[in-house]
C-alpha cells in the first residue's frame, strides 16, 4: 500500500494541457468535495468555500485573467478556494454551536476556548487574519492535490490569476468571499509532453533531516 501511494503520487503532475472532451465523474467530483470539507484547518474554523465551475463559457472567460493559461478552459472543472471576506466574532460563535449540537458538549467546557478565540481574532489586524485564512487555503489546495493523485485526477495548482478579476466576474464580493487559489482538474491530454517529464526533486536525503 505505502508503494501504491507513492507511485500514485509519482504520476501526479501539474497538468499543462487537459483533454476537454473527458469530463469528471459525479462519484469523482463528490470525492473533492467531501475532501475539502473533511481538510484539517487551523483551530478547525474552516475560512474557506470552494467553487466548483463546469460552465464552459465561463470557463473560457477566466482564460485571460488566469495569465492566459488554457488549462482554465479545457479542465473538465475549475475549482477556486476562496477565503472569508473577514472573520466575524458571529463567525467564530457559529463554530461553537455547532461543536455544542454536534458534540453535545457543555457551553461552560467549550467557554474558555471560545473566549480565547474571540479576544486573539479581535486584536489581529485585518491583514494578519486574512493571512492566516490564505495559509488554510494551502492546506486545503495540499490535500486536494494528495486526493487527486489517489483517484487519478490530472489537475494544475495556480497561483497565476488575477484574484481581484476573479472576485468581481465570479459575484465573489456578494458572497463574502475572496478567491485565493485555483485548482483546474480533469483528464491529461495523451499529446501533453510534461506527462512524461521526468519529476525533479532534491530527494529524500536532501530534505530530510533524522534527529535520534
Amino acid at each position: 500500500m505505502a508503494s501504491e501511494i507513492i507511485d500514485k503520487l509519482s504520476w501526479r503532475y501539474a497538468t499543462k494541457k487537459f483533454d476537454n472532451t473527458k469530463i469528471l465523474s459525479e462519484e469523482k467530483l463528490n470525492v473533492l468535495k467531501e475532501a475539502f470539507n473533511l481538510t484539517a484547518t487551523s483551530y478547525c474554523l474552516q475560512p474557506l468555500k470552494m467553487l466548483v465551475i463546469s460552465n464552459a463559457k465561463l470557463k473560457e472567460q477566466l482564460v485571460p485573467i488566469s495569465m492566459n493559461q488554457e488549462q482554465v478552459k479545457d479542465a473538465s472543472h475549475v475549482l477556486v478556494l476562496c477565503t472569508e471576506a473577514s472573520l466575524s466574532s458571529d463567525y467564530i460563535t457559529a463554530y461553537f454551536n455547532k461543536v455544542e449540537a454536534t458534540r453535545k458538549t457543555p457551553r461552560e467546557i467549550l467557554a474558555p476556548f471560545e473566549e480565547y478565540l474571540l479576544n486573539s481574532f479581535a486584536e489581529k489586524k485585518p491583514e494578519d487574519v486574512q493571512l492566516w485564512m490564505t495559509k488554510q487555503a494551502y492546506l486545503a489546495l495540499g490535500n486536494l492535490l494528495t486526493v487527486c493523485a489517489l483517484e487519478g485526477i490530472d489537475a494544475c495548482p495556480m497561483e497565476g490569476f488575477e484574484p481581484a478579476a476573479y472576485d468581481r466576474l465570479l459575484g465573489l464580493e456578494e458572497k463574502g468571499l475572496r478567491s485565493v487559489l485555483v485548482l483546474p482538474v480533469g483528464h491529461r491530454a495523451n499529446d501533453d509532453m510534461f506527462a512524461q517529464m521526468k519529476k525533479v526533486r532534491r530527494g529524500v536525503a536532501q530534505v530530510v533531516l533524522t534527529i535520534d
